[in-house]
């Protein structure tokens, strides 16, 4: 008896590896199927979702400003101790929205345990632009491209055939 087999091929997956400052090569690496078309929709959701976050957030700055300041529990005033409440529920969402495209636990891969602040998160938005934004738009391209070829130039030719007939 024979076994049969079927060689499955890995095409259009991006991984990414992560370095440290030093430059050694960390653990965790961001993987992205290009076959699965969902990558792209994620990407879109993650980016409509963080500017929704960023809203709620510049609100709950304004309603904060517009309140009297009064004495906090300790060292900060009430006003002061809300925004930074607000900005731990900001920080809090953008991490869940960031990991729904990047992974699981894909931030912190990103940060090497460090946790989410301003800086960090201005770090994230320009290493999504510089590593992953390119690859995306590629294979956005490409799948426009197969569309087109598979339908619309189909279309176009059996139309052309029809006319020759």
């Amino acid at each position: 008896m024979t076994d049969n087999f079927i060689q499955l091929e890995k095409n259009d997956i991006l991984r990414i590896g992560i370095k440290d400052e030093n430059g050694k090569i960390l653990d965790g690496v961001f993987e992205f199927d290009f076959e699965d078309s969902s990558v792209l929709l994620k990407y879109q959701e993650m980016i409509e979702k963080n500017e929704r976050n960023k809203k709620w957030l510049k609100n709950q700055y304004l309603i904060i400003s517009k309140r009297q300041d009064v004495k906090g529990k300790k060292l900060l005033s009430k006003n002061e101790e809300d925004k930074l409440e607000a900005d731990k529920t900001f920080f809090k969402r953008t991490e869940e929205i960031y990991n729904m495209f990047l992974g699981e636990n894909g931030v912190q891969k990103l940060l090497n345990g460090r946790k989410l602040s301003w800086a960090t998160l201005i770090k994230i938005d320009e290493i999504i632009e510089k590593q992953f934004e390119p690859f995306l738009i590629q294979y956005k391209d490409r799948l426009e491209q197969k569309y087109k070829d598979k339908y619309i130039n189909a279309t176009k030719k059996a139309e052309e055939i029809e006319v020759l007939k």
